[in-house]
Protein backbone atom coordinates (compact mmCIF):
# COMPACT_ATOMS: atom_id res chain seq x y z
CA UNK A 1 0.00 0.00 0.00
CA UNK A 2 1.49 3.41 -0.66
CA UNK A 3 1.16 5.96 2.17
CA UNK A 4 1.18 9.54 1.61
CA UNK A 5 1.50 12.96 3.40
CA UNK A 6 -1.55 14.85 3.60
CA UNK A 7 -1.37 18.45 3.52
CA UNK A 8 -4.47 20.54 5.93
CA UNK A 9 -4.79 24.12 6.50
CA UNK A 10 -6.00 25.28 9.57
CA UNK A 11 -7.30 21.62 10.44
CA UNK A 12 -9.62 20.62 7.56
CA UNK A 13 -8.00 19.60 4.20
CA UNK A 14 -7.73 22.12 2.50
CA UNK A 15 -9.94 22.89 -1.45
CA UNK A 16 -6.73 24.50 -2.63
CA UNK A 17 -4.56 21.80 -2.33
CA UNK A 18 -6.67 18.88 -2.26
CA UNK A 19 -5.32 16.69 -4.83
CA UNK A 20 -1.73 17.22 -3.95
CA UNK A 21 -0.44 13.85 -2.73
CA UNK A 22 3.61 12.85 -2.07
CA UNK A 23 3.83 9.07 -2.48
CA UNK A 24 6.53 7.22 -0.49
CA UNK A 25 7.65 3.95 -0.70
CA UNK A 26 5.44 1.45 1.13
CA UNK A 27 5.60 1.92 4.38
CA UNK A 28 3.39 0.21 7.55
CA UNK A 29 2.24 3.71 8.47
CA UNK A 30 0.34 7.08 7.39
CA UNK A 31 2.14 9.99 8.25
CA UNK A 32 -0.31 13.10 8.26
CA UNK A 33 1.55 16.39 8.68
CA UNK A 34 -0.11 18.61 10.28
CA UNK A 35 0.05 22.24 8.75
CA UNK A 36 -1.74 25.45 9.86
CA UNK A 37 -2.19 27.79 7.49
CA UNK A 38 -4.52 31.09 7.94
CA UNK A 39 -7.22 31.40 5.67
CA UNK A 40 -8.76 34.71 5.66
CA UNK A 41 -12.38 33.84 4.43
CA UNK A 42 -14.75 37.74 3.95
CA UNK A 43 -17.87 37.42 3.40
CA UNK A 44 -20.26 40.29 1.85
CA UNK A 45 -23.95 40.19 1.66
CA UNK A 46 -26.32 41.45 -0.83
CA UNK A 47 -28.29 44.56 -0.83
CA UNK A 48 -31.72 45.76 -0.84
CA UNK A 49 -32.49 48.68 -1.40
CA UNK A 50 -36.18 50.17 0.60
CA UNK A 51 -36.52 53.52 -0.84
CA UNK A 52 -35.08 56.46 -3.10
CA UNK A 53 -32.92 54.48 -5.12
CA UNK A 54 -31.96 55.33 -7.47
CA UNK A 55 -31.27 58.51 -6.80
CA UNK A 56 -27.63 57.60 -4.79
CA UNK A 57 -26.15 58.30 -8.17
CA UNK A 58 -27.79 61.89 -8.72
CA UNK A 59 -26.94 63.21 -5.23
CA UNK A 60 -29.91 62.15 -3.70
CA UNK A 61 -31.26 60.14 -0.55
CA UNK A 62 -31.72 56.72 0.06
CA UNK A 63 -32.26 53.86 2.56
CA UNK A 64 -31.00 50.14 2.14
CA UNK A 65 -29.93 46.98 4.39
CA UNK A 66 -28.14 43.49 3.27
CA UNK A 67 -29.52 40.42 4.49
CA UNK A 68 -27.79 37.12 5.00
CA UNK A 69 -30.11 34.87 2.63
CA UNK A 70 -27.15 34.81 0.34
CA UNK A 71 -23.63 35.90 0.49
CA UNK A 72 -20.40 36.08 -1.49
CA UNK A 73 -17.59 34.79 0.01
CA UNK A 74 -13.79 35.22 -0.46
CA UNK A 75 -10.76 33.12 0.96
CA UNK A 76 -6.97 34.50 0.96
CA UNK A 77 -3.90 32.63 1.40
CA UNK A 78 -0.82 33.79 1.57
CA UNK A 79 1.36 32.13 -1.56
CA UNK A 80 4.63 32.51 -3.51
CA UNK A 81 2.79 34.28 -6.37
CA UNK A 82 0.09 36.02 -6.64
CA UNK A 83 -2.90 33.81 -8.08
CA UNK A 84 -6.63 34.22 -8.90
CA UNK A 85 -8.88 30.80 -8.78
CA UNK A 86 -11.28 31.25 -10.97
CA UNK A 87 -14.95 30.99 -9.74
CA UNK A 88 -18.45 29.42 -11.52
CA UNK A 89 -18.56 32.24 -13.52
CA UNK A 90 -15.49 31.93 -15.15
CA UNK A 91 -16.36 28.95 -16.63
CA UNK A 92 -14.45 28.08 -19.59
CA UNK A 93 -15.00 24.27 -20.50
CA UNK A 94 -18.61 22.93 -21.08
CA UNK A 95 -20.25 19.53 -22.44
CA UNK A 96 -22.07 21.24 -25.66
CA UNK A 97 -23.21 24.80 -27.12
CA UNK A 98 -26.30 24.87 -25.18
CA UNK A 99 -24.54 24.90 -21.84
CA UNK A 100 -22.27 27.43 -22.94
CA UNK A 101 -25.47 29.25 -24.06
CA UNK A 102 -27.19 28.56 -20.61
CA UNK A 103 -24.13 29.84 -19.36
CA UNK A 104 -24.01 33.34 -21.25
CA UNK A 105 -27.98 33.57 -20.34
CA UNK A 106 -27.37 32.96 -16.38
CA UNK A 107 -23.94 35.09 -16.16
CA UNK A 108 -23.87 37.46 -19.44
CA UNK A 109 -20.08 37.52 -20.90
CA UNK A 110 -18.59 39.10 -17.95
CA UNK A 111 -17.15 36.89 -15.25
CA UNK A 112 -15.57 37.42 -11.47
CA UNK A 113 -12.09 37.52 -12.60
CA UNK A 114 -12.56 41.24 -13.96
CA UNK A 115 -13.97 41.96 -10.78
CA UNK A 116 -10.74 40.61 -8.42
CA UNK A 117 -8.48 42.02 -10.83
CA UNK A 118 -9.61 45.54 -10.47
CA UNK A 119 -9.75 44.99 -6.66
CA UNK A 120 -6.18 44.07 -6.18
CA UNK A 121 -5.48 46.74 -8.66
CA UNK A 122 -7.80 49.84 -6.55
CA UNK A 123 -6.42 48.22 -3.48
CA UNK A 124 -2.75 48.32 -4.44
CA UNK A 125 -3.44 51.73 -5.90
CA UNK A 126 -5.19 53.51 -2.72
CA UNK A 127 -2.07 52.45 -0.59
CA UNK A 128 0.49 53.88 -3.15
CA UNK A 129 -1.75 57.19 -3.00
CA UNK A 130 -2.01 57.32 0.63
CA UNK A 131 1.91 56.23 1.16
CA UNK A 132 1.01 52.85 2.98
CA UNK A 133 4.14 50.48 2.52
CA UNK A 134 2.33 47.01 2.20
CA UNK A 135 4.59 43.82 3.06
CA UNK A 136 6.68 42.15 0.60
CA UNK A 137 4.44 39.23 0.03
CA UNK A 138 1.57 37.46 -2.23
CA UNK A 139 -1.30 35.26 -1.46
CA UNK A 140 -3.84 33.61 -3.21
CA UNK A 141 -7.32 34.07 -3.43
CA UNK A 142 -10.61 32.57 -5.02
CA UNK A 143 -13.89 33.58 -4.28
CA UNK A 144 -17.73 32.13 -4.54
CA UNK A 145 -21.07 33.75 -4.47
CA UNK A 146 -24.98 31.94 -3.81
CA UNK A 147 -26.10 35.56 -4.85
CA UNK A 148 -28.37 35.71 -7.42
CA UNK A 149 -26.81 37.35 -10.49
CA UNK A 150 -27.54 40.16 -12.41
CA UNK A 151 -31.22 40.78 -10.33
CA UNK A 152 -30.21 44.24 -8.98
CA UNK A 153 -29.05 42.86 -5.28
CA UNK A 154 -25.19 44.15 -5.58
CA UNK A 155 -24.01 41.00 -6.51
CA UNK A 156 -20.77 42.47 -8.59
CA UNK A 157 -20.13 44.62 -5.65
CA UNK A 158 -20.46 42.27 -2.62
CA UNK A 159 -17.63 40.20 -3.92
CA UNK A 160 -15.62 43.47 -4.79
CA UNK A 161 -16.35 44.19 -0.86
CA UNK A 162 -15.38 40.54 0.49
CA UNK A 163 -12.11 40.95 -2.00
CA UNK A 164 -10.94 44.11 -0.05
CA UNK A 165 -11.97 43.26 3.34
CA UNK A 166 -9.51 40.13 3.11
CA UNK A 167 -6.90 42.09 1.15
CA UNK A 168 -6.85 44.61 4.25
CA UNK A 169 -6.74 41.75 6.75
CA UNK A 170 -3.95 40.15 4.98
CA UNK A 171 -1.78 43.35 4.95
CA UNK A 172 -3.28 44.71 8.09
CA UNK A 173 -4.61 47.79 6.85
CA UNK A 174 -7.42 49.44 8.40
CA UNK A 175 -10.02 52.25 6.23
CA UNK A 176 -12.65 53.96 7.58
CA UNK A 177 -15.66 53.01 6.26
CA UNK A 178 -17.26 55.80 4.19
CA UNK A 179 -14.03 55.96 2.39
CA UNK A 180 -13.76 52.05 2.27
CA UNK A 181 -17.21 52.53 0.54
CA UNK A 182 -15.66 55.35 -2.06
CA UNK A 183 -12.78 52.51 -2.64
CA UNK A 184 -15.04 49.97 -3.59
CA UNK A 185 -17.19 52.19 -5.98
CA UNK A 186 -14.10 52.99 -7.87
CA UNK A 187 -13.23 49.38 -8.19
CA UNK A 188 -16.76 49.39 -10.51
CA UNK A 189 -16.72 53.11 -11.55
CA UNK A 190 -13.28 54.00 -12.54
CA UNK A 191 -11.55 50.77 -12.90
CA UNK A 192 -14.29 48.81 -14.92
CA UNK A 193 -15.66 51.81 -16.14
CA UNK A 194 -19.54 50.35 -14.53
CA UNK A 195 -21.37 53.39 -13.53
CA UNK A 196 -22.45 52.63 -9.73
CA UNK A 197 -24.02 54.62 -7.20
CA UNK A 198 -22.98 54.36 -3.66
CA UNK A 199 -25.48 53.31 -1.74
CA UNK A 200 -24.66 49.66 -2.70
CA UNK A 201 -21.41 49.91 -1.45
CA UNK A 202 -22.29 52.11 1.92
CA UNK A 203 -24.65 49.36 3.09
CA UNK A 204 -22.77 46.17 2.16
CA UNK A 205 -19.60 48.07 4.36
CA UNK A 206 -21.41 48.95 7.02
CA UNK A 207 -23.93 45.66 6.72
CA UNK A 208 -26.78 47.05 8.86
CA UNK A 209 -29.46 48.87 8.25
CA UNK A 210 -28.69 52.73 7.12
CA UNK A 211 -29.93 55.40 5.79
CA UNK A 212 -28.16 57.65 3.39
CA UNK A 213 -27.64 61.52 2.54
CA UNK A 214 -25.68 61.48 -0.57
CA UNK A 215 -25.48 65.56 -0.29
CA UNK A 216 -23.93 67.43 -3.22
CA UNK A 217 -21.80 69.39 -0.97
CA UNK A 218 -20.93 67.14 1.41
CA UNK A 219 -19.64 64.56 -1.44
CA UNK A 220 -18.11 67.62 -2.77
CA UNK A 221 -16.41 68.80 -0.01
CA UNK A 222 -15.47 65.75 1.95
CA UNK A 223 -16.10 62.70 -0.87
CA UNK A 224 -19.30 60.92 1.24
CA UNK A 225 -22.36 61.83 2.00
CA UNK A 226 -23.95 61.50 5.68
CA UNK A 227 -24.89 57.94 6.61
CA UNK A 228 -26.99 57.10 9.53
CA UNK A 229 -26.71 52.83 10.57
CA UNK A 230 -30.17 52.17 11.99
CA UNK A 231 -31.54 48.77 14.31
CA UNK A 232 -33.68 46.39 12.11
CA UNK A 233 -36.05 46.65 14.46
CA UNK A 234 -37.49 49.55 13.30
CA UNK A 235 -38.33 47.60 9.68
CA UNK A 236 -41.72 46.15 8.75
CA UNK A 237 -41.66 42.44 7.77
CA UNK A 238 -40.19 42.53 4.66
CA UNK A 239 -40.42 40.04 1.66
CA UNK A 240 -38.11 40.08 -1.68
CA UNK A 241 -39.44 37.77 -4.75
CA UNK A 242 -37.51 37.60 -7.90
CA UNK A 243 -36.93 36.08 -11.47
CA UNK A 244 -33.66 34.52 -12.96
CA UNK A 245 -35.16 34.89 -16.15
CA UNK A 246 -34.76 38.86 -16.02
CA UNK A 247 -31.26 38.96 -15.06
CA UNK A 248 -30.12 42.22 -16.69
CA UNK A 249 -26.84 44.01 -15.59
CA UNK A 250 -27.59 47.37 -14.02
CA UNK A 251 -25.18 49.21 -16.35
CA UNK A 252 -27.62 48.52 -18.60
CA UNK A 253 -30.37 50.03 -16.51
CA UNK A 254 -28.94 53.02 -15.68
CA UNK A 255 -26.85 54.44 -18.93
CA UNK A 256 -29.93 56.22 -20.43
CA UNK A 257 -30.73 57.30 -17.05
CA UNK A 258 -27.20 59.42 -16.62
CA UNK A 259 -27.27 60.88 -19.71
CA UNK A 260 -30.47 62.43 -18.78
CA UNK A 261 -29.78 63.50 -15.50
CA UNK A 262 -26.54 65.37 -16.69
CA UNK A 263 -28.61 66.97 -19.51
CA UNK A 264 -30.48 68.47 -16.66
CA UNK A 265 -33.86 66.54 -18.05
CA UNK A 266 -36.66 68.51 -16.27
CA UNK A 267 -38.60 64.91 -15.55
CA UNK A 268 -35.14 63.39 -14.44
CA UNK A 269 -34.78 65.78 -12.15
CA UNK A 270 -38.01 65.91 -10.94
CA UNK A 271 -38.10 62.23 -9.94
CA UNK A 272 -34.27 62.01 -7.63
CA UNK A 273 -36.01 65.02 -5.95
CA UNK A 274 -38.86 62.73 -5.06
CA UNK A 275 -37.06 59.87 -4.69
CA UNK A 276 -35.19 61.80 -1.86
CA UNK A 277 -38.05 63.19 -0.63
CA UNK A 278 -39.82 59.41 -0.29
CA UNK A 279 -36.98 58.77 1.73
CA UNK A 280 -37.26 61.13 3.97
CA UNK A 281 -40.81 60.67 4.90
CA UNK A 282 -40.24 56.99 5.05
CA UNK A 283 -37.34 57.82 7.42
CA UNK A 284 -39.73 60.07 9.64
CA UNK A 285 -42.28 57.31 9.86
CA UNK A 286 -39.46 54.49 10.97
CA UNK A 287 -38.68 56.88 13.92
CA UNK A 288 -42.12 57.56 14.63
CA UNK A 289 -42.99 54.04 15.37
CA UNK A 290 -44.85 54.20 12.33
CA UNK A 291 -43.82 51.02 9.64
CA UNK A 292 -46.85 51.76 7.45
CA UNK A 293 -44.47 52.63 4.61
CA UNK A 294 -46.39 50.62 1.52
CA UNK A 295 -47.84 53.27 -0.09
CA UNK A 296 -44.10 55.07 -0.29
CA UNK A 297 -42.64 51.60 -1.69
CA UNK A 298 -45.03 51.75 -4.43
CA UNK A 299 -45.10 55.38 -5.67
CA UNK A 300 -41.14 54.80 -5.59
CA UNK A 301 -41.57 51.92 -8.45
CA UNK A 302 -44.16 53.99 -10.20
CA UNK A 303 -41.79 57.28 -10.66
CA UNK A 304 -39.49 55.01 -12.00
CA UNK A 305 -41.84 53.46 -14.28
CA UNK A 306 -42.65 57.31 -15.62
CA UNK A 307 -39.26 58.16 -16.06
CA UNK A 308 -37.15 54.87 -16.81
CA UNK A 309 -37.57 51.95 -19.10
CA UNK A 310 -39.29 49.18 -17.41
CA UNK A 311 -39.72 45.75 -18.82
CA UNK A 312 -42.53 43.84 -19.19
CA UNK A 313 -41.30 40.89 -17.06
CA UNK A 314 -39.93 43.58 -14.48
CA UNK A 315 -43.94 44.89 -14.78
CA UNK A 316 -45.57 41.83 -13.96
CA UNK A 317 -43.26 41.10 -11.23
CA UNK A 318 -44.14 44.05 -9.38
CA UNK A 319 -48.01 44.05 -10.78
CA UNK A 320 -48.22 40.43 -9.22
CA UNK A 321 -47.16 41.55 -5.37
CA UNK A 322 -49.40 44.19 -5.66
CA UNK A 323 -52.96 42.13 -6.44
CA UNK A 324 -52.21 39.79 -3.61
CA UNK A 325 -51.88 43.69 -1.27
CA UNK A 326 -47.95 43.75 -1.03
CA UNK A 327 -46.46 46.62 -1.85
CA UNK A 328 -43.88 46.49 -4.35
CA UNK A 329 -40.92 48.05 -5.59
CA UNK A 330 -37.44 47.58 -7.66
CA UNK A 331 -34.68 46.21 -4.76
CA UNK A 332 -31.94 47.89 -7.38
CA UNK A 333 -32.15 47.68 -11.24
CA UNK A 334 -34.21 45.43 -11.55
CA UNK A 335 -35.62 41.89 -11.73
CA UNK A 336 -35.90 41.27 -8.02
CA UNK A 337 -38.61 43.42 -5.78
CA UNK A 338 -38.83 44.50 -2.26
CA UNK A 339 -41.74 45.19 -0.02
CA UNK A 340 -44.29 44.95 2.76
CA UNK A 341 -47.16 42.58 3.72
CA UNK A 342 -50.03 42.74 6.25
CA UNK A 343 -50.10 39.21 7.78
CA UNK A 344 -48.64 35.73 7.01
CA UNK A 345 -51.72 35.18 4.48
CA UNK A 346 -50.95 37.27 2.18
CA UNK A 347 -47.54 36.77 2.60
CA UNK A 348 -48.42 32.91 1.41
CA UNK A 349 -50.86 34.05 -1.12
CA UNK A 350 -47.83 36.14 -2.64
CA UNK A 351 -45.81 32.84 -2.44
CA UNK A 352 -48.68 30.84 -4.76
CA UNK A 353 -48.54 33.78 -7.31
CA UNK A 354 -45.43 34.50 -7.92
CA UNK A 355 -44.90 30.52 -8.35
CA UNK A 356 -47.23 30.99 -11.14
CA UNK A 357 -45.23 33.21 -13.26
CA UNK A 358 -41.87 31.25 -12.08
CA UNK A 359 -40.75 33.74 -9.62
CA UNK A 360 -39.25 33.32 -5.97
CA UNK A 361 -40.16 34.51 -2.39
CA UNK A 362 -38.22 34.86 0.63
CA UNK A 363 -38.29 36.94 3.80
CA UNK A 364 -34.92 38.41 3.88
CA UNK A 365 -32.97 37.78 7.05
CA UNK A 366 -31.66 41.47 7.68
CA UNK A 367 -28.37 42.18 8.67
Amino acid sequence: MWDYIRIKWGGATNDYLNSFKTYFRPLKQVFILQININVIRTLSYPRAALIGNPSDGYFGKTIAFVFSNFAAEVELVESVKLEIIPGLRDKIMFNSLEELADDVELYGYYGGIRLIKASIKKFRDYCKEHSIELPQKNFTIRFSSTIPDRLGLAGSSAIVTAAIKAMMQFYGIEIVKPILANLIRSVENDELKISAGLQDRVAQVYACPVFMDFDKDLITKRGYGEYAPFDKKLLPPMYIAYRNSLSEGSEFTHNDFAKRYLNKDASVRSAVEEWAGLTDDVWRKLHSGDNNIGELLNRNFDIRNQVMTVSNGNKELVQTARKVGASAKFTGSGGAIIGTYANEEMYEALVVAMKQIGGEVFKPDIV
